[in-house]
């Protein structure tokens, strides 16, 4: 990608006016996690509710959400429909935020077509003053395009990321576009958490050998259970499952990791987090 590229004029190439008026916003806020308001789906109803008329007098808003640092990943292009009084807005099923619904303003936003090519991939700089989350449209630089499939967030740290099954799935069909990952994951040996989010109850199982981690999860994208017993019995017997379990990572170990160490680490979490006596390990 050109660095003399900007984001006004790729989206100008896919129809964009650059004379409509317009803001970008780059979500990164304190107060939620925005990447797992997207990956619940909620972060689309999180911007329509404003404290203050942030989007009168435009037609469109440009969002983005922070990846780390001063950068920001394309959303996508929303047209405004409309303002409402806040306690109008609806909430998604599930979404448990009451309090947006105090908001004064809430804009009715629809996403525009014809910018899935580039949803999710394009990564401009933002600038250093990233308090400033909505501006005035300009054509700030454009850093990185993605591959197409690099939906998940980008990979910063072994300790800071959870999965949903559906996000390890998508990992493992993707595995081009999402390489960090895989690079990441195949790399070390560890001791992983996964938790069945409907009762809290909690698996605690190792990786070794070649692959590390990733060859380990293979397992577990494929069919949900990667062969644990306990694991097995529930996606066999409850239909919220494997949808509803999600993926961690507690203690980072070397590839050199021996296969009874491994089981060492293991067994001390499995001690701590009470896994054997009120979750899902069985020995």
């Amino acid at each position: 990608m050109s660095k003399d590229l900007g984001i006004v004029d790729v989206l100008r190439m896919f129809g964009f006016d650059p004379s409509c008026r317009s803001k970008i916003v780059r979500h990164q806020d304190k107060r939620y996690e925005s990447h797992e308001l997207l990956r619940r789906g909620w972060l689309d109803t999180y911007q329509c509710f404003q404290s203050k008329p942030v989007f009168d007098n435009l037609d469109y808003i440009i969002s983005f959400i922070g990846v780390g640092g001063t950068q920001a990943r394309l959303l996508g292009v929303y047209k405004i429909l409309g303002r409402r009084v806040g306690n109008i807005g609806a909430l998604p099923l599930g979404c448990p935020y009451k309090e947006w619904q105090s908001n004064p303003y809430y804009y009715e936003l629809e996403r525009q077509p014809g910018f899935e090519t580039l949803e999710h991939r394009v990564i401009i700089e933002w600038g250093p003053a990233t308090q400033a989350w909505h501006q005035y449209t300009k054509n700030k630089m454009i850093t990185q395009l993605l591959p197409k499939g690099h939906l998940l967030r980008l990979f910063t740290d072994y300790l800071d990321f959870t999965l949903t099954h559906g996000e390890l799935r998508y990992l493992f069909e993707h595995q081009e576009a999402n390489s960090e990952w895989r690079a990441r994951l195949a790399a070390v040996a560890g001791v992983y958490l996964i938790l069945a989010t409907t009762t809290g109850r909690q698996y605690v199982g190792s990786a070794t050998g070649i692959e590390g981690l990733w060859g380990r999860w293979a397992a577990y994208a494929a069919d949900g259970h990667g062969g644990n017993k306990l694991l097995r019995n529930l996606v066999i017997t409850d239909g919220a499952y494997p949808n509803s379990f999600t993926y961690s990572l507690l203690q980072i170990l070397p590839k050199t990791t021996t296969l009874a160490q491994a089981l060492e680490w293991e067994r001390l979490y499995k001690q701590k987090l009470g896994s054997m006596a009120t979750g899902l390990n069985s020995n």
